[in-house]
């Protein structure tokens, strides 16, 4: 083994270094190679992304398709997303084989500006229309020249929710248009906005109503995330208690990049035997070196949504926010203010709505956040 650290907490490095996912790699994988489209859902965090290379890199072992991964989260419009695609798809391509040679040559009749990243050097291309209809067209050959090819292709779109504020207003029936009649493209939306996600897939009056399969994914198992840790701290000729280990899934509630940042500062710090109490300071650590950042949301938010975000990171999970019991309990005022409140704090991204067996719940989404705001 080598000394990188094998708790990676940003992309995807090798199936080595990913955790369990068996079921729903499973799942993605036959409905992309049976032609399902699948809309695919979590929170931010959670490890959609590392899954979705994952799967990737299981169909480009096979030579199965070629596969192709667009993040829509920094898009606006119809012309972003026509970049962000055709950019893709010219990193992805070999451009030495007769595919890539053939896509070079269909680009070309699109008037493309090419540009190269002067950090990396890979091409970004650029369209210079002057209408959106143009966008459109252009985006419409993109995906024709994609489905006519001889091998399969699989695309998945990155935060698929954000279609729903782009510029043009209708972009959902735009894309679910062009979408349609392909068949040799095989998608997955995947997204981390569920309310929104939910809205676009499951509503009988929009575009995409009932045209994939939903997958939710979960937080990992804690046995089978305890076990991944204490083989990689293992395999390193590391070791870490069982109570520890314990500790950090609990902590973190098994988000995966919480749980990973725990995991890879710990390893980052040289310990060869990593007990309870060193994971306890490491923790500590975290939070104070976060401290600065936290204080300022508090200057962002009125009082009243400062006192219900630490009222819900103290509860952990809030099923009844409206109850009285929990107003009183951290003197919230009146029901109508507290939903206010939350709602803002949900559009601003601070807390989330979920559910489990017991209901609908909200939680305080920055998991580091959370535990600071417990302590205060």
């Amino acid at each position: 083994m080598n000394g990188k650290n094998p708790f990676p907490v940003v992309g995807y490095h090798g199936a080595e270094l990913f955790c369990d996912r068996v079921k729903e790699t499973g799942i993605l994988s036959r409905n992309l190679m049976g032609g399902q489209n699948t809309t695919l859902i979590s929170l931010r965090r959670m490890g959609k992304t590392a899954l979705i290379h994952h799967v990737f890199q299981q169909i480009l072992k096979e030579k199965l398709a070629y596969c192709l991964y667009v993040d829509l989260y920094p898009t606006a419009s119809i012309r972003d997303l026509t970049r962000q695609l055709a950019t893709a798809t010219m990193n992805v391509l070999p451009q030495r084989k007769r595919i890539g040679k053939k896509f070079i040559s269909f680009l070309k009749s699109l008037r493309p500006v090419i540009k190269y990243d002067p950090l990396t050097g890979s091409p970004e291309v650029r369209f210079e229309y002057a209408t959106d209809t143009d966008y459109e067209v252009t985006l419409s050959a993109l995906l024709n020249f994609l489905n006519e090819q001889e091998t399969d292709v699989c695309l998945a779109f990155d935060e698929f929710q954000v279609v729903t504020s782009y510029a043009e207003g209708n972009a959902e029936a735009i894309l679910r248009t062009m979408i349609q009649p392909l068949n040799n493209i095989h998608f997955i939306f995947s997204g981390s906005n569920r309310h929104m996600m939910n809205e676009i897939f499951h509503d009988s009056k929009r575009p995409f109503f009932a045209s994939t399969r939903i997958v939710s994914l979960p937080a990992i198992p804690s046995e089978e995330y305890g076990r991944f840790i204490e083989d990689r701290f293992n395999e390193r000729k590391r070791t870490i208690t069982s109570d520890a280990i314990g500790f950090i899934i609990d902590w973190t509630r098994r988000h995966t990049y919480y749980t990973q940042s725990v995991c890879n500062t710990i390893y980052g710090s040289g310990g060869k035997n990593i007990d309870l109490q060193s994971v306890k300071v490491i923790c500590g650590e975290i939070l104070e070196e976060q401290e600065k950042t936290f204080l300022q949301y508090r200057h962002l938010l009125t009082s009243n949504q400062w006192q219900i975000l630490m009222a819900v990171a103290k509860e952990g999970r809030v099923y009844k926010p409206n109850a009285a019991e929990f107003l009183e309990k951290y003197s919230l005022g009146t029901p109508a203010g507290v939903t206010r409140a939350l709602d803002s704090l949900m559009t601003k991204e601070m807390i989330y709505e979920e559910s489990d067996i017991n209901g609908r719940y909200y939680s305080v989404y920055d998991l580091f956040l959370s535990r600071w705001l417990e302590r205060q």
